[in-house]
């Protein structure tokens, strides 16, 4: 369904390519008016230009050079190398997708996702493991919504069983469940990183030209300004993550959506491999877009606990004041402050809850919900943190649930790429060029 005033849609449709809407990307951050830009005599010209090198944006460009085989198509990449936010920092989980209403566009993508990603991972020689997935419920209030997650991903096309609590304990021996269980076999972990690096190897292959130091600036009449120079265009491509909405507003668009970020932490166990044999998640508050404290096995099979979901007061506040900037910090809280006075959702509940998670013992005693046997002691190491760049409505100051999409004959925008954006990548950058030809007639 439109969203009044947007030029792009929110919501999965089916024939016309824009009745669906959007997903997970790097983060070019955007330098002050103030930064010296690089000029180059004459600007490089290209068909198309994709802004962000996360899984999406390299996805996309890879998908734009198979239906155009003779563009010139060049990715911008804010860092040294491709992925060094969200899509380098995110769990690895290959969601098999039966969170999302059938409506949707995650729904749409995610069991398709999971098959590409896999034969992907799979024929690269990359490593995978196939451990799947157990959603557990803590008591009988959550039964219902197990159900309900029986019915979506049956809806969807999803591989589910219902098992009872004995069956749970087979596949896992350490889970905690109340009378039964969902199992997902067709989920799996992978190594984010590994999987990055593989696609950039491939893209450089496939002739797509990768410029890293590349920070977006801003807008020219023929294309963009960057830290490594101007770029002309033909087409522009916002896969920007952290920094959508930002690239977005140049372009007159993503004028009712901010991104908010919130931090995600994971916290490592120290016990040895395959100390878990799946991965256990929580019955999640299907209200909200965040999944809870779950179990993952790591592709080596290791364990660890989280994400934790806290609001970050500015976008890249990974560690301390890393990367602080004061503007977008009173933006941001200002609008955090909107959230916990006037939110259709209790924001101020789950902002609470989440900056308690950052105490390791008490972040453990959630897991402990979940399997038998969880030490506080056995988890002492904090992972890799990663900022999840959720968009907002501002007019009715809700989380977007789905993936949002808006563009024109110009310029095309990704503007909420959370999760399930890994797993939903390779057929999600199809969706994306079919869009893009669409605007393009």
């Amino acid at each position: 369904m439109v969203k009044p005033g947007s030029r792009g849609l929110n919501g999965a449709g089916r024939g016309n390519p824009l009745t669906g809407a959007p997903v997970n990307g790097a983060s070019p951050t955007i330098r002050r008016a103030s930064a010296a830009v690089p000029r180059a005599v004459k600007p490089d010209h290209f068909d198309f230009l994709v802004v962000g090198g996360g899984v999406i944006g390299i996805s996309v460009a890879r998908a734009l050079r198979r239906r155009h085989t003779s563009a010139r198509i060049c990715l911008l990449e804010k860092e040294s190398a491709p992925g060094a936010h969200a899509s380098g920092r995110n769990s690895g989980v290959l969601h098999a997708g039966f969170y999302y209403t059938a409506d949707s566009l995650k729904a749409r993508f995610c069991r398709e996702g999971n098959r590409e990603l896999r034969e992907y991972i799979l024929s690269r020689g990359l490593a995978l493991n196939p451990c799947g997935k157990l959603v557990v419920a803590k008591d009988a209030t959550e039964l219902p919504r197990l159900d309900e997650l029986l019915r979506r991903g049956t809806a969807n096309g999803v591989r589910l069983e219902m098992v009872d609590a004995a069956h749970a304990r087979r596949i896992e021996p350490r889970v905690r469940t109340h009378e039964r269980a969902l199992w997902s076999p067709d989920t799996a972990t992978a190594d984010p990183a590994e999987v990055i690096r593989s696609m950039r190897s491939d893209a450089e292959r496939e002739g797509i030209r990768i410029r890293c130091d590349a920070s977006y600036l801003g807008r020219t009449e023929e294309g963009v300004r960057s830290a490594a120079g101007e770029f002309r265009a033909g087409y522009v491509v916002n896969c920007a993550g952290l920094q959508a909405d930002r690239v977005a507003l140049d372009f007159g668009f993503s004028k009712d959506y901010r991104i908010l970020p919130f931090k995600g932490l994971y916290l490592y166990s120290d016990e040895e491999t395959g100390s878990f044999r799946t991965n256990i998640y929580p019955v999640p508050d299907l209200r909200n877009p965040f999944l809870g404290v779950h179990f993952t096995v790591t592709v080596d099979g290791h364990a660890k606990i989280g994400p934790t979901a806290i609001p970050a007061f500015w976008r890249e506040q990974y560690s301390g004041f890393d990367r602080f900037d004061a503007a977008e910090c009173l933006e941001i809280g200002w609008r955090d402050l909107g959230l916990l006075l006037f939110a259709g959702f209790d924001f101020r509940r789950l902002a609470y809850e989440e900056l308690r998670k950052y105490s390791r013992s008490h972040l453990a005693r959630l897991a402990s919900v979940l399997a038998e046997g969880v030490r506080p002691e056995n988890y002492r190491r904090w992972g890799k943190p990663g900022i999840r760049a959720q968009l907002m409505h501002l007019p009715t100051r809700k989380l977007e649930m789905d993936f949002v999409l808006q563009g024109d004959s110009r310029s095309f925008h990704v503007l909420n790429a959370v999760s399930p954006a890994w797993t939903c990548s390779l057929p999600f950058a199809e969706h994306i060029v079919d869009c893009i030809g669409h605007h393009r007639r």
